[in-house]
């Protein structure tokens, strides 16, 4: 016979649609409905009352099926996440193909040159989807990762992402250093980011068509993804520690691209 102890903090699995993502809070199903998705389903916690009334209401009328569940219940769901009483159920998302980054290349009609954010070796599903955000923020046009050592896009992805992992395009690519090189062949310069290069992020210019390379915290870029880059450069560092997390790095990057375009305008 098992003792109490061994069954304690043990809870069956939380039923849930199948073959669909969770997308939980209340500012990404606002995002998620700004663009016209739909939830196949939405689960909202007992007695939340008049807080989430304008937003239940505004999925119900988009034929959106509205369960109410105990907050207990979105807890296990959401392993503890802040889900704000309120959990959407959507169909998982699913990274673009190398294929159509060539197409989009070729047939780029965007007035700015191409900005894109190529992710090695993050596999933290939070700093992807910081990244995401941060991509998104600075009007970047695809954030580009390998199908492995790589985060999925999840349902965590979506929450940290606030919206963004539904707007900016993800290309999953087999060889990231293949692609690179492919990309320098479009015309896209290659920049990226160690903390021993020399130059500094402030002194490369990234008015033309660029991609930004963001390594993995710690290990860095691989080293092939490292001899495929056009430049190397550094976020220079005037304090204690030694680096930033590389959703933050990215951000700065994407941002000085940003900066120099617009004076540049």
């Amino acid at each position: 016979m098992k003792s109490s102890s061994s069954r304690r903090g043990s809870r069956p699995a939380v039923p849930t649609p199948d073959g669909l993502d969770q997308v939980y809070g209340v500012h990404a199903l606002e995002s998620l409905l700004e663009r016209g998705e739909t939830p196949r389903e939405l689960w909202v916690q007992q007695g939340s009352g008049n807080r989430l009334k304008e937003l239940v209401a505004n999925a119900q009328s988009r034929g959106t099926h509205v369960k109410e569940q105990s907050r207990d219940l979105l807890d296990q769901l959401t392993q503890g996440a802040a889900h704000q009483g309120v959990v959407a159920f959507c169909p998982p998302l699913v990274p673009e193909g190398e294929e159509s980054l060539w197409l989009k290349l070729r047939a780029w009609q965007a007035s700015a040159p191409p900005l894109l954010l190529v992710l090695d070796g993050v596999t933290d599903v939070h700093n992807f989807g910081a990244c995401l955000r941060s991509a998104d923020a600075a009007g970047a046009h695809g954030v580009i990762v390998a199908k492995d050592k790589a985060a999925p896009l999840n349902a965590t992805v979506r929450k940290v992402a606030c919206g963004a992992a539904e707007v900016v395009p993800v290309y999953q690519v087999t060889n990231l250093a293949r692609t690179l090189a492919k990309l320098k062949d479009a015309g896209v310069w290659i920049t990226g980011t160690a903390g021993e290069a020399d130059a500094s992020v402030f002194e490369i210019d990234m008015t033309g068509p660029t991609a930004l390379v963001m390594g993995a915290e710690g290990k860095g870029m691989r080293r092939l993804t490292r001899e495929a880059c056009d430049n190397l450069a550094k976020l220079p560092m005037a304090g204690q520690v030694s680096s930033l997390n590389v959703s933050v790095a990215a951000g700065i990057c994407l941002f000085e691209a940003v900066r120099q375009r617009q004076l540049a305008s």
